[in-house]
C-alpha cells in the first residue's frame, strides 16, 4: 500500500531533504521505496533531490506556493512511499504503486492561458501513454494559476471537456502568483489510477455541469477533489472570514464523499491556506487530530483560492475499508 509522509518544511532544500531522509528511515523505508516527490517552492531554488534519492528515480511535482505557515520556511517536500518503489515506467519518470500511477507535474511557457492548459493535458496524456494508459485513467488534476488569470480560468473548461470527458477525474484549482517558471500561466499536477475507476458524488447536482467529480475510487484508494466552503445547492461561499467554520464545513464535505464511496480512513490531507487565514490556522491542528488521526498533513500558503471568500482548500486521499 502507498503511504504518505507528512510535509516537511525548512529554510532550504538541503536541510529539508536531510530531514526527509531521517523521516524515511524512521518509517522503516529507504530511498528505493519513494514513488513520488512533491517539492513546494517559493521561488527558484537549488535542487538537493539527489541527496535523498541516491540514484533512485521517481516522478517529481514542482508546486509553486506563496509560503508556509512558519514564515521562516522557504521550501517543503512530501513523499509517497511504496515498498520496493512500485514499478518504474520510462526509467522511473512514472511509477505505478498499488492502485495509483504517479506522474511529474507539467507546464509550458508558450501561448495563451487556454493553449497552455491544453498543452499540459496533452502532455499528461503522452506521459500516461508510456504506461499504456490514456487520459481516461486520471483520478485527479491540480492546476496552479495566478490571481491575474482568475477571470480567464473558466477557459480551461473547454480543453477539459474535450480531452477528459465524458467521465471526469477529480480536480483542485489553486492560485499562486509566483509561477513555476516565468511565462508559465498554469502548471498541472496529475494522478492516475489502474483498473475500472469509479466516480463518487454524494448527490451534489452542481457537479452535473462541471468537468470534475468529488471523488474517484481506484482499487481501494479514494482520491478526492479539492474542497472549500461552498454550498453545493446554492453555489454560495459560506462562513466568510471564519476559518474554523469553513474548515468544519469542508471536513464535513470530505466525510460525505467518503461515506458515499464506503467506509474508510483519510490518509492524506493537503491543505492550502490563504494569507488571510493564517492567523487562525494553528487552531485547526486539534480539529484534524480528532477527525483524521491517521492523515499525513501537508500545509502550504497559496496567494488566493478560486473563490475570493475561501480561506482554506483541502485536497484529501483515503483508503477504503476492505
Amino acid at each position: 500500500m502507498t503511504t504518505y509522509l507528512p510535509g516537511i518544511a525548512g529554510p532550504d532544500p538541503a536541510t529539508v531533504y536531510a530531514t526527509a531522509a531521517r523521516h524515511l528511515a524512521d518509517a522503516g523505508s529507504g530511498p528505493g521505496d519513494v514513488v513520488h516527490v512533491t517539492e513546494y517552492v517559493t521561488g527558484p531554488a537549488e535542487r538537493a533531490l539527489d541527496q535523498l534519492l541516491q540514484g533512485h528515480r521517481a516522478p517529481v511535482s514542482v508546486v509553486p506556493v506563496a509560503g508556509f505557515p512558519d514564515p521562516s520556511d522557504r521550501f517543503a517536500v512530501d513523499l509517497a512511499v511504496h515498498p520496493g518503489g512500485g514499478t518504474a515506467v520510462d526509467g522511473g519518470r512514472l511509477r505505478i504503486a498499488g492502485d495509483l500511477v504517479h506522474l511529474p507535474s507539467v507546464h509550458t511557457t508558450g501561448g495563451g492561458f487556454r493553449d497552455q492548459y491544453r498543452w499540459c493535458i496533452e502532455r499528461i496524456g503522452e506521459l500516461l501513454g508510456s504506461a499504456g494508459l490514456g487520459l481516461d485513467s486520471l483520478v485527479r488534476t491540480t492546476d496552479f494559476t495566478a490571481t491575474a488569470t482568475r477571470a480567464e480560468y473558466p477557459r480551461c473548461g473547454r480543453p477539459r471537456r474535450e480531452l477528459l470527458g465524458p467521465v471526469f477525474p477529480g480536480a483542485a484549482g489553486i492560485l499562486v502568483d509566483t509561477p513555476v517558471e516565468p511565462g508559465a500561466m498554469v502548471s498541472i499536477d496529475a494522478l492516475a489510477g489502474l483498473g475500472q475507476l469509479r466516480p463518487f458524488n454524494p448527490g451534489w447536482d452542481r457537479y452535473n455541469t462541471l468537468t470534475y467529480v468529488p471523488g474517484v475510487v481506484a482499487g481501494e484508494t479514494l482520491v478526492m477533489s479539492g474542497f472549500g466552503a461552498l454550498d453545493p445547492a446554492t453555489q454560495l461561499a459560506l462562513h466568510e472570514g471564519d476559518l474554523l467554520a469553513q474548515a468544519h464545513f469542508l471536513y464535513d464535505s470530505v466525510d460525505l464523499v467518503l461515506q458515499a464511496a464506503g467506509r474508510g480512513t483519510v490518509t492524506r490531507l493537503l491543505e492550502y491556506v490563504t494569507p488571510e487565514g493564517l492567523a487562525d490556522y494553528p487552531r485547526l491542528a486539534a480539529v484534524r487530530a480528532e477527525r483524521y488521526p491517521d492523515a499525513a498533513v501537508t500545509s502550504v500558503v497559496c496567494s488566493a483560492l478560486l473563490r475570493p471568500e475561501f480561506l482554506l482548500e483541502v485536497v484529501p486521499t483515503a483508503v477504503l475499508a476492505c
